[in-house]
């Protein structure tokens, strides 16, 4: 068998998603996911002038030498773009060996650990009245994991919080949209919401927080302190993740749990954070992370040391990477939890997929491969559309982490 075709399919049915489709020989077909949110066309290049024309006559279940090809092979190795690029050809890769072995993809990777995958789910409100409502809304829909995020007194927008009643879809048309910041605001404030939280809905729920890198290493330590009585699940990104020892500083004052990861491309980023137990989730993610292969080294290194892993699953993340990311969930041993932020119906009709949804649990489904598919008669109804993320600013104007 081997690889004759491979193209670069850009479309925006509601936001923007990069999908890489492998034919072969034999007429069976891959699928991978590229996206990397406001940066699409990057990554597309890259596929498009350095890797297709490297994959033709290829053997797609070589995936182990295809994937170290296009790192080692590259010289200028990591990166988000990169990595990217990597993580689509590996996935359309594992794809195709499912189908042509009719099974499902977690078959090839050591079989089921677990039947159904635990997701946490996001509630935020304007203010806490409206939280709590939300919160109320996501427990009534099954989900035993949700993230909460809450409106900020004094600050004008709060990251994860837009008007009630719509989904928080932070990629925006024409140039990036700039908020104002107040850490002191914020950590004086959100231990009442989690105080609030626990008096409505009792302890059995369990609690998600995503600081977004915005707190300096003794900042996300008295933050962490403070919301100990409430028993979070676990505070995401705490701070910047450039400097791996400043985590140390938060290991050192407190017990709360820490996920960190989602904007990570390699092993190099977290191999402190893993190796000195630093953090308790890893949620690096399939398609910035490289694919399924690196992955599952990550993971069996991160098993050595107590680290489960908490995937990032924002619906900047096509759903490709969401159905490789649930067979890898049924496959590995150190499996913790994954984020759900449900796609738009139209995107689901782009990207048909066996995966579902029920009771607070997803399940990958049995199809062969990862059991996703793409309409090409609707991918052409919904061209590219340039988009970016936001910027942030403390409230004297300086720039901050968003």
């Amino acid at each position: 068998m081997k690889i004759t075709e491979a193209k670069v399919i850009v479309c925006s049915p509601t936001r923007n998603f990069v999908t890489l489709l492998i034919r072969t020989d034999e007429g069976i077909y891959g699928l991978g996911d590229a996206t990397l949110n406001g940066r699409e066309l990057a990554v597309a290049t890259y596929l498009e002038e350095y890797c297709i024309p490297c994959l033709i006559g290829r053997n797609p279940f070589d995936t182990e030498d295809i994937w170290q090809y296009f790192y080692i092979g590259a010289y200028w190795k990591r990166g988000p773009v990169t990595m990217s690029a990597l993580a689509a050809i590996d996935m359309a890769l594992w794809d195709i060996k499912g189908k042509v072995l009719n099974t499902p993809v977690y078959n090839l990777l050591g079989g089921k650990s677990r039947d159904r995958i635990m997701v946490y789910c996001h509630a935020n409100g304007t203010d806490l009245s409206q939280t709590l409502e939300e919160v109320h809304q996501h427990l009534e829909m099954g989900y035993k994991a949700i993230r909460v995020q809450t409106g900020i007194p004094g600050i004008a927008s709060t990251y994860g919080v837009v008007a009630k009643g719509e989904k928080y879809e932070p990629a925006t048309r024409g140039v990036p949209h700039e908020s104002s910041w107040s850490t002191e605001k914020y950590l004086n404030f959100i231990p009442r919401l989690f105080s609030a939280v626990r008096d409505k809905f009792g302890d059995d729920i369990h609690l998600l927080h995503d600081c977004h890198h915005r707190l300096t290493p003794i900042e996300a330590a008295r933050f962490g302190k403070e919301v100990e009585p409430f028993h979070l699940f676990w505070m995401e990104d705490p701070v910047s993740e450039e400097l791996q020892e400043s985590f140390r500083i938060i290991r050192n004052h407190t017990t709360t749990p820490i996920a960190v990861g989602e904007i990570f491309n390699s092993v190099f980023d977290c191999n402190r954070l893993i190796t000195e137990q630093l953090i308790d989730y890893l949620r690096m993610t399939i398609v910035h992370g490289g694919g399924i292969t690196p992955l599952q080294k990550v993971a069996h290194l991160a098993e050595v040391y107590n680290v489960r892993t908490g995937f990032h699953g924002a619906t900047d993340l096509s759903p490709v990477t969401m159905a490789a990311a649930l067979h890898f969930n049924t496959a590995i041993h150190n499996f913790g939890i994954q984020e759900h932020m449900p796609h738009e119906p139209l995107v689901d009709e782009v990207f048909p997929h066996a995966y579902y949804f029920r009771d607070g649990f997803m399940y990958a489904g049995d199809k062969p491969g990862l059991g996703i598919d793409i309409d090409m008669a609707l991918v052409d109804k919904y061209p590219y559309q340039r988009a970016y993320l936001p910027l942030n600013r403390r409230e004297d104007g300086t720039m901050w982490n968003w």
